[in-house]
């Protein structure tokens, strides 16, 4: 892999203005075609298999006027003065519902005073809108018509806001990704010292999420990608992508200091430092692809539409990296050597070197405490509560949160979730009868708060009925409800099939459905990676603890996500509205995500310590070495990776806030604790043990030489005269620098 690789970097170098015009192309042709292509299609929101999914389809099969998947909006009234009864009151609500019903898209809009919809104190009423398409697919112009109406009608007598999918405008921007570049660039001048070096990494890094977001633009269509695909895509693309050139340009100009040609380094650089990237590549890219074994369409697109950026991402790393390497020529050398620090002209060391030695020390320490502060940290996890984000988790600025809080008040929590249960008589029956008599059953029950009139289908096989829990839709007692319905012995009579949906239906089966998957998943992931990091390190135990160590990492930022969003603790550091369950997808996408990264930083690291052993240093050694060139470098990438994903904090989307701090929470603890302290702690104990791979298994595993054990064998001394000058046609020497390769 390294020689092959190493080949592809020279040519890249020799061949740099073809190479980058390439690029340039692909992306222009790209942006070319993605000019031409049809709309993304409407986000598939479906989960198929659930009971709530089934209902939502027998609702669109034998309700198609009720649009079961169309956007929906809640606009409540409040009379500040008197009752919304009153005349006034009573003439401005009912000139806002006509208002509301003038837009095309809307299908429906329920009059408070019709649909009794009125609180019993005579202070609160609201109109419920319906649109004939999902929530992805409102046009600008009706979200602004919705606005409109509720401004206009808003007084000092009336306070009117308003609630729903449709209010959530499409995310747009990108103040998030720039706060993450600018901390990036920030990191990178520190590391390199130099604004061309530094700038390498982020114009490759934005090309590469470029091409990607653009190649998901062109085949939104055929392969019916969503419009909110491209998220996870730009948030990962834009990380491993500056992180993967970081390595590769650091090992360049580290092979500069030790002597080599420029088309020697760029060979080289790729050849080990593109064989760690190629491989940690490969990590992220099962972790995205195997979201597919959930079984959420969502989810599947975004992890697939992820792994293809990062693809663009590696081939980037090796072909146009020691490219444009090649067109900066003299303009980026090597490090700077140390400045002495004594008397006896001893450079002074890097603080990864002085870290590494302290944890080659005291292993046993370093570990035990390692393991204990991520186990506090992990705690949390134990209660852990998964839920979907609603109004209720906005911000009380908001004016979803403040219609969810004035229903709540006026009417209870429970009017803010109904539930919808579909009924549908066996063998012939009447469904009238039997929702009205499963209509009866759940009034008795004393969790429910009002039961609404059955509405029957056209050919009367089928009635669905509003049901309203007294909790609020979050709740564990409204999920026991949903369980309570949909338990077999429910329905008095046998000839009744009863489903039940709604947004905690729906909430409860997402939950079941990402619980029932993890296992399966981490056990695909984790086995695939597991053999993949096999071959890397031709080892047992470094894959074993790698894993491990990734598990410590994960449950660490689950425990810090509950203890944030679910707990409440430095809820307001944090920015988080109101605490409340952990959204459903988080775990099984944090363990995606998080374990391609952690696999990142493990090979980037690790390999530079195999490197060092197989070049003849003793175990201890070679944990200090990899340290000395990758110590400072894996600092930075995690610094940079921590940047992207915590920039997304600052959204008012307690979902993507959720996501950046769990993601920035795990890849600080992955990084600095499992990696930089219990990774080196765990080698110092395995000594040679951590390196052997039994001799049966030797021989099946091949040998994919990331070290580039076979680079230095077949080098060229270059230090001998007659050596190979640079391809700009002069002598390329650089006189080794004193101190650590990479200059750290």
């Amino acid at each position: 892999m390294a020689t092959f690789l190493s080949r592809l970097g020279r040519l890249s170098f020799r061949r740099r203005w073809p190479i980058a015009l390439l690029w340039v192309v692909l992306l222009v042709g790209t942006g070319v075609l993605a000019g031409k292509a049809p709309a993304a299609p409407p986000n598939d929101f479906s989960m198929p298999g659930t009971e709530a999914q089934q209902a939502y389809d027998l609702l669109e099969e034998r309700f198609p006027e009720l649009n079961a998947d169309g956007a929906t909006a809640r606009v409540v009234f409040r009379a500040e003065y008197g009752k919304i009864t009153d005349p006034g009151a009573k003439k401005a609500v009912q000139e806002t519902v006509r208002d509301l019903g003038n837009d095309p898209q809307v299908t429906r809009v329920t009059d408070p005073y019709a649909t009794r919809s009125v609180s019993e104190d005579g202070s609160t009423a609201y109109a419920q809108v319906s649109y004939q398409v999902p929530a992805s697919d409102l046009e600008e112009s009706s979200r602004t018509a919705l606005q409109d109406a509720v401004e206009q009608a808003g007084s000092h007598e009336l306070s009117v806001e308003v609630g729903g999918n449709a209010v959530n405008a499409v995310a747009g921007g990108h103040s998030s990704e720039a706060l993450g570049l600018a901390v990036a660039a920030v990191v990178l001048v520190l590391t390199f010292g130099s604004l061309l070096a530094a700038g390498l990494p982020l114009l490759t890094a934005v090309l590469g999420v470029g091409i990607g977001g653009l190649a998901i633009k062109v085949l939104a269509e055929p392969l019916g990608l969503g419009s909110t695909t491209s998220g996870l895509a730009t948030m990962l693309g834009l990380a491993v992508g500056i992180d993967y050139a970081l390595f590769v340009v650091s090992r360049y100009r580290a092979e500069l200091a030790r002597g080599r040609s420029r088309e020697e380094a760029a060979g080289h650089a790729v050849g080990t430092a593109g064989s760690a990237v190629v491989f940690a590549g490969l990590t992220v890219v099962i972790a995205l692809a195997g979201l597919g074994v959930v079984g959420i369409p969502l989810l599947t697109q975004m992890g697939l539409a992820a792994a293809g950026t990062v693809v663009i991402a590696v081939l980037i790393a090796v072909t146009l990296i020691p490219a444009l390497l090649g067109i900066c020529g003299r303009r980026i050398g090597p490090p700077r050597a140390k400045r002495p620090r004594g008397e006896d002209d001893r450079p002074k060391q890097a603080m990864g070197v002085r870290w590494a030695r302290f944890v080659v020390r005291r292993p046993v320490a370093v570990l035990l405490g390692g393991i204990a502060l991520l186990g506090v940290i992990a705690v949390p996890a134990a209660s852990l509560e998964m839920g979907l984000p609603g109004d209720e988790s906005k911000p009380a600025s908001t004016t979803q949160r403040r219609a969810y809080d004035l229903v709540a008040e006026g009417f209870g929590p429970g009017y803010n979730g109904p539930l919808t249960v579909v009924v549908q008589a066996d063998r012939g029956g009447s469904a009238k009868t039997a929702a009205q008599d499963v209509a009866e059953e759940i009034r008795d029950r004393k969790d429910v708060a009002a039961v609404g009139q059955p509405r029957l289908s056209e050919d009367g096989d089928t009635a669905v009925l509003n049901v309203v829990p007294t909790t609020a839709p979050s709740s564990a007692e409204t999920a026991d409800l949903v369980h309570a319905l949909r338990a077999p012995g429910f329905a008095s009579a046998n000839d009744v099939h009863v489903l039940v949906a709604g947004s905690t239906a729906m909430n409860v089966d997402v939950s079941q459905k990402l619980s029932d998957a993890l296992l399966p998943y981490l056990g695909l992931v984790v086995g695939l990676a597991f053999l993949l990091l096999i071959a890397v390190f031709r080892s047992l135990l470094v894959p074993l603890k790698a894993a491990l160590g990734f598990l410590l990492s994960v449950v660490a930022g689950l425990g810090a996500v509950v203890a944030v969003f679910q707990w409440g603790w430095l809820a307001s550091l944090f920015g988080v509205a109101e605490p409340g369950p952990v959204m459903s997808m988080m775990p099984i996408f944090m363990v995606g995500v998080v374990f391609g990264l952690a696999m990142d930083y493990e090979v980037f690291l690790v390999t530079r310590m195999r490197e060092a052993y197989v070049h003849g240093q003793s175990p201890s050694d070679a944990v200090i070495s990899g340290f000395e060139h990758s110590g400072r470098v894996v600092t930075a990438a995690a610094v940079i990776m921590i940047s992207v994903f915590g920039s997304f904090m600052g959204s008012d989307e307690q979902m993507l806030k959720t996501i950046g701090f769990g993601l920035a929470a795990a890849v600080l603890f992955d990084a600095f604790l499992v990696r930089m302290a219990l990774v080196p702690a765990v080698l110092s104990l395995l000594g040679r043990l951590a390196w052997r791979l039994p001799g049966w298994l030797d021989r099946l595993v091949p040998d994919l030489d990331v070290e580039g054990e076979r680079l230095e064998r077949d080098a060229v001394d270059p230090t001998r005269p007659g050596s190979q000058a640079s391809p700009d046609g002069e002598p390329d020497r650089v006189t080794e620098t004193t101190g650590s390769g990479s200059g750290h």
